[in-house]
């Protein structure tokens, strides 16, 4: 599964660095160039119509420029200039005098200046309250400012939303209207591996690729997949670097959270056994025969069922088998001790079954967690009660799927009391004798994962066991368990 980020921008060189220094405006433009006209044809002298000024500062109104006191007395629509042109025709020697040619360039050159045509700019006063920060939302005045995301701030105050921390670098990123600083924006929103702890790296093609698992969200680097990362044989997942997991005898590693409320051995796991079958027996299910249930290791469970002539078993890994044949086994007779995050010195015993019935025994791989080795036993309880009471010749979909549907049950009524309206199978009596195998209320994380062996079933791929499933729990959800086992006696198939 790839991911990348949405809705976030890394802006390169964003903002508009400036100061309080003022730009000149037409206006003023202008009455420089009739300053210089002026000392073109007065030979230098500014005692006459255009003063000489100072450029006013930042944030002040322009002033029109002031009138020599040579000029009070004359008539206020016609131009200086002109007239400083006429008073150099008196002026003594040492004066540059003017001809009728220079007054007219000037007159033409005045009139440019004044038609419409010319592009005229409207004047760009800066009266206080120009520009607010857009952080504090107070005048920045003539101190420095920056000019970015369509607002300008002081450089205080336009700060990372991670850190509050002020943006100084010519990069930040973008989320919405927030900026962060980027090594700020990483942290908080680039995924991080759950086992390594690390940035999750990107492809070939600059996309954050990882993996995730489908119930437990656990985010990771695709590598761990293939770098003999250890995975819990209960939950799915992936073990961290700063957690241990539990290594059993077999090979294959227990989480702690599983570890809680797993079985270790035979004499652990009757009670439980018990309480299923007091549940069969409120749904008026009893099996009347006395089936042997053995907790073994894994590879006592595959040679189980080489030797097994008949039934479908769920592969990449088989944790349950109802014997119909006669075998020897080897059982766990006492659990292992736990030391330095390993399972040691498991006792074992040989044990051979004998037939005497349909179904030998009843065999559950050891080490799960009480919730998982329940709805094994309960799955398994059915291919033994579907046996005992004569149905034949199955096919996978039908016999895996309706187990499925009572392992599905079993673990509805321990981890969703009453949720399913089955008063037509007597639910109620059968939850209240599976209660007698609680050991006091189940903790949420065992809930937790009791619903997540529930999606497992319900969310199975497989033919047999997860399409089966399907079909035999929509048949149950609309006819009842008991009318849809009497339709599978009949048929061979589910009632549609």
């Amino acid at each position: 599964m790839s991911s990348s980020s949405g809705a976030v921008h890394h802006i390169s060189q964003p903002c508009i660095y400036g100061s309080g220094q003022f730009v000149p405006s037409y206006a003023e433009r202008k009455s420089r160039f009739m300053k210089w006209l002026g000392k073109v044809f007065n030979g230098g002298s500014n005692r006459h119509g255009v003063t000489n000024r100072r450029l006013g500062e930042e944030n002040r109104v322009l002033r029109a420029p002031s009138r020599s006191m040579d000029d009070r007395s004359r008539p206020d629509n016609e131009d200086g200039t002109a007239l400083s042109l006429n008073e150099n025709l008196k002026k003594p020697n040492g004066y540059r005098r003017s001809t009728d040619h220079d007054a007219e360039l000037a007159r033409q050159l005045q009139e440019s200046l004044n038609k419409s045509s010319y592009p005229r700019a409207q004047p760009q006063y800066f009266p206080e309250g120009y520009r607010y920060c857009g952080g504090c939302n107070r005048e920045i005045g003539s101190s420095n400012y920056l000019g970015c995301m369509g607002a300008f701030w002081h450089p205080e105050c336009f700060c990372c939303r991670a850190c509050s921390q002020p943006i100084t670098e010519n990069e930040f990123s973008l989320s919405g209207r927030n900026p962060y600083h980027k090594s700020c924006f990483k942290e908080l929103h680039h995924p991080k591996c759950e086992v390594c702890h690390q940035f999750i790296p990107t492809n070939g093609a600059g996309l954050i690729e990882y993996r995730s698992h489908p119930y437990w969200k656990q985010k990771y680097c695709p590598s761990h997949e293939h770098d003999c990362t250890a995975r819990c044989c209960s939950c799915e997942r992936l073990e961290s670097w700063n957690t241990r997991y539990i290594s059993l005898e077999d090979g294959r590693s227990l989480c702690l959270e599983c570890m809680e409320s797993a079985i270790m051995d035979t004499g652990d796991c009757q009670s439980l056994y018990h309480a299923i079958r007091d549940y069969y027996e409120g749904m008026y299910m009893k099996l009347d025969q006395q089936i042997p249930m053995l907790l073994v290791e894994r590879q006592a469970l595959n040679e189980a069922i080489e030797g097994e002539k008949n039934g479908y078993h769920h592969m990449p890994e088989t944790r349950g088998l109802c014997l119909s044949e006669e075998q020897t086994v080897s059982s766990i007779f006492r659990r292992p001790k736990l030391g330095n995050n390993r399972f040691t010195g498991m006792r074992t015993q040989q044990q051979k079954l004998t037939r005497k019935c349909e179904v030998t025994a009843i065999l559950v791989l050891y080490g799960l967690p009480r919730l998982l080795t329940g709805s094994i036993l309960a799955h398994e309880l059915m291919h033994g009660w579907l046996r005992l009471k004569g149905y034949r010749n199955l096919s996978p979909e039908v016999e895996e799927g309706i187990c499925q549907v009572l392992s599905y049950m079993w673990l509805e009524s321990e981890v969703l009391p009453g949720s399913r309206n089955m008063a037509s199978t007597s639910t109620s009596t059968a939850s209240s004798s599976s209660s007698s195998s609680k050991k006091g209320g189940k903790s949420d994380l065992e809930k937790k994962l009791g619903e997540f062996f529930m999606h497992l079933i319900a969310h199975d791929t497989s033919t047999a066991y997860g399409e089966g499933f399907r079909a035999g729990n929509a048949a149950v959800n609309r006819y009842g368990l008991r009318r849809t086992l009497d339709h599978i006696r009949l048929t061979g198939n589910f009632p549609m």
